[in-house]
């Protein structure tokens, strides 16, 4: 059962991410050409505190889009043709001012550790049904061994020409992302590396949306 919002959530409670086209971090003051709920995300908690929340996203988790015009090719969120996630889950650190979250991918049959993503999105914000947050498109892969690649970065001009985000946006993304680069150049993975061992409950499968959930 989906819960409502409280100051913090309980390990298990089941709530909703969700993207929210306009948001943007508070440095930039240039408004966003376009706003609005345009994807849902039904994921568990798994830790809650002042420092972080950590939610995970379970498999066949259903994949919830609002009809609209959006920026983009065809008028639909670039997910829209997927109804559920597939393949392991994905567990999701983050931090309440930083405007990226740690992202845990695993493959295979025996859940093989496979690598870290720096997803570039904006710092999360509470609601009645989970949390709110806008991903940026650019991605910083960071494997076990800490090499790392940045993903993604060709594709903000093109963000741009579709009225999707500002130019000043983009120029932000792209010095945040140099940013978490840097830092990764200098000291390596700097998160709780722990995480990559987590395992999830068995039971967390198939979670789905409420209907009012983009309300």
């Amino acid at each position: 059962m989906l819960v409502a919002m409280s100051s913090l959530w309980a390990a298990g409670d089941l709530i909703v991410r969700r993207e929210v086209l306009g948001l943007q971090p508070n440095e930039i003051a240039v408004a966003a050409r376009t706003t609005g709920v345009w994807e849902g995300l039904p994921v568990y908690v798994v830790d809650d505190s002042p420092d972080q929340l950590v939610s995970y996203t379970a498999p066949g988790a259903e994949l919830g889009f609002v009809d609209g015009s959006w920026p983009t090719p065809d008028g639909l969120h670039p997910w829209h043709g997927r109804s559920a996630w597939q393949g392991h889950g994905c567990l999701m650190v983050q931090r309440p001012e930083d405007h990226f979250a740690v992202w845990h991918f695993w493959e295979g049959p025996d859940r093989d550790f496979v690598c870290w993503y720096l997803n570039i999105q904006t710092a999360f914000l509470r609601n009645e049904r989970g949390y709110d947050t806008q991903d940026l498109e650019l991605d910083i892969v960071v494997f076990p061994d800490g090499a790392h690649v940045v993903k993604d970065a060709e594709v903000l001009d093109d963000r741009v020409a579709e009225g999707r985000f500002s130019a000043e946006l983009v120029e932000w993304i792209r010095g945040y992302g140099d940013v978490l680069v840097s830092r990764l150049e200098a000291v390596g993975p700097w998160w709780d590396r722990e995480w990559a061992n987590w395992q999830p409950d068995p039971a967390w499968l198939n979670p789905r949306l409420p209907a009012d959930w983009h309300v």
